[in-house]
């Protein structure tokens, strides 16, 4: 197995230091690549945000909760190692100001630790800053770039609201930066499960030649969640999960899925492939939209153990709110390899498990052979590919009872990248921010990805402006969702695979 090189010298400058986000999962990630031995020796990280802090208090914050969250004994060496290379800087982004100071700052981390002026802006920040602090950066010549040094730009979701509104983003951050410089980061193309899609499909002879219409009947995209929104009811009434997952994570599972192979591992190969597929994807009009898009809302359930209100008795959410936390829809895919293949896709909050998945089902084999015996139908032959929570692979087909009679059972193999791989503690953002570092766009969504998805999901988000109902479907929390999104599926002659743990299935 060839080794995995270090990183390249540089500085990461993460905007929002004191937010979630630095402290769950950015500050994780990179004591984890530390532990992977992937840190150059010349590496820092500077945290900017507005609070008062010492370089001291910020490194005992955040080793705190690295403490606090790590499911493992911290190793002091290399705690110690990325301690002392952590800074604090003080400062509003609104301000002019503070980027003359950072960019001060930068110089004096850059002589002390010989990291070549190469520097990772990280935006860990609302969405609405991202515009304006991209700008701040461009005037105070921080992202400007030499033969010497490269300046790269982390921005997390969710890059737009709609079409209109991507598009001026795009516009915005690219005329400050170059294509090859922005990084828009999603953190599901992190998981192991969603980076083998292309490994599973491309790099396997048994795979390839039946992951087309001529084997395949449908691909269900699931994307589960058991908790409801836990105190974001403010920003989740203003964005709903159409917008929350199905413009980015969801649609990026499903090219994946679909792409053709690129002709290499090389970033724009593979970015062009899923580009196409989306290109690919027939658009709604107002009666598809209306026939093959269904939303709804949790109602009063249980999880668990827990009571679950009604989403619109949630604290910060509006009595009358029409915002989804469900939603399915039924896409088309216009290709040769596609043509006839319904992809199915739902998420939601507040439903029986956690689960994220992407299934592929097969077509039934004919029961002609088993005339005059007592199967009555065949099992379903199906590939799953789990995400989150448990990272892995099933394949589900039917095998004789032991026994005189011809009888037939569903059997369920399963491949867990825990068991087998013995992998270490992962969040996603360790090959993401390694990606980074090293330049390796090959994850991230390119300025054309990010505007063909909101144009696949404008039409929808027309007609709903033009239609608001009084209220939408409910479905009870702990449920698998509302009825109307089991007609969708059923009216095919088609079902939903069940929401359940991986331990759970049969």
């Amino acid at each position: 197995m060839d080794k995995v090189k270090q990183a390249g010298p540089c500085i990461l400058i993460i905007f929002g230091a004191s937010g979630d986000l630095t402290k769950r999962l950015l500050v994780p990630a990179i004591y984890h690549l530390k532990r992977a031995k992937l840190l150059p020796e010349d590496f820092a990280i500077l945290g900017v945000s507005r609070g008062q802090e010492t370089n001291e208090q910020f490194r005992e914050r955040l080793g705190r909760s690295l403490r606090d969250l790590s499911h493992e004994q911290l190793d002091p060496s290399d705690w110690n190692w990325l301690s002392e290379r952590m800074y604090y800087m003080a400062g509003n982004a609104d301000e002019p100001e503070t980027f003359e100071r950072l960019k001060k700052r930068l110089q004096t981390i850059d002589h002390d630790h010989r990291t070549r002026g190469n520097y990772l802006f990280y935006l860990a920040v609302p969405a609405t800053e991202f515009a304006p602090m991209v700008q701040q950066l461009g005037r105070s010549g921080l992202t400007q770039e030499e033969k010497n040094h490269w300046r790269r730009v982390v921005i997390e979701k969710p890059f737009g609201t709609d079409l209109a509104s991507a598009k001026e983003l795009n516009g915005v951050v690219l005329s400050v930066l170059s294509e090859h410089q922005v990084f828009r980061i999603d953190h599901y193309l992190g998981k192991e499960t969603v980076q083998n899609i292309m490994v599973f499909r491309f790099g396997n002879g048994l795979f390839e030649p039946i992951w087309n219409r001529n084997h395949i009947d449908h691909v269900e995209i699931t994307v589960a969640e058991s908790l409801g929104v836990e105190g974001r009811g403010k920003y989740y009434d203003a964005t709903g999960a159409l917008r929350d997952m199905v413009s980015n994570h969801m649609l990026q599972l499903l090219t994946l899925t679909a792409m053709e192979p690129p002709t290499c591992f090389d970033a724009n190969a593979s970015r062009n492939e899923k580009s196409k597929v989306l290109d690919a994807i027939r658009h709604f009009t107002p009666k598809t939209a209306r026939d093959n898009v269904v939303r709804a809302q949790y109602g009063a359930g249980a999880i668990d153990g827990k009571t679950y209100r009604p989403y619109r008795e949630e604290s910060n959410v509006s009595s009358d709110s029409v915002t989804e936390t469900y939603i399915a829809l039924k896409l088309a895919i216009d290709n040769w390899r596609w043509a006839g293949v319904p992809f199915y896709l739902r998420t939601g909050k507040s439903l029986g498990a956690r689960c994220s998945e992407i299934v592929i089902q097969f077509k039934q084999a004919p029961l002609t052979l088993f005339h005059g015996t007592p199967v009555g139908h065949l099992t379903p032959n199906d590939l799953t590919l789990s995400i989150q929570p448990e990272e892995g692979v099933s394949l589900r087909f039917g095998a004789k009872i032991p026994g005189p009679a011809m009888q037939i059972g569903d059997v369920e193999m399963k491949f867990k990248y825990e068991d087998y791989f013995r992998a270490s503690p992962s969040n996603g953002y360790e090959t993401l921010l390694y990606d980074c570092m090293t330049g390796d766009a090959s994850l991230f969504q390119r300025a054309d990805t990010i505007e063909s998805a909101w144009a696949i999901l404008q039409p929808v988000l027309d007609l709903w402006a033009q239609e608001r109902p009084n209220r939408l479907p409910t479905y009870a929390a702990g449920s698998e969702g509302p009825e109307e999104a089991d007609a969708l599926i059923q009216r095919d002659g088609r079902s939903w695979r069940p929401i359940i743990s991986w331990e759970k299935r049969a």
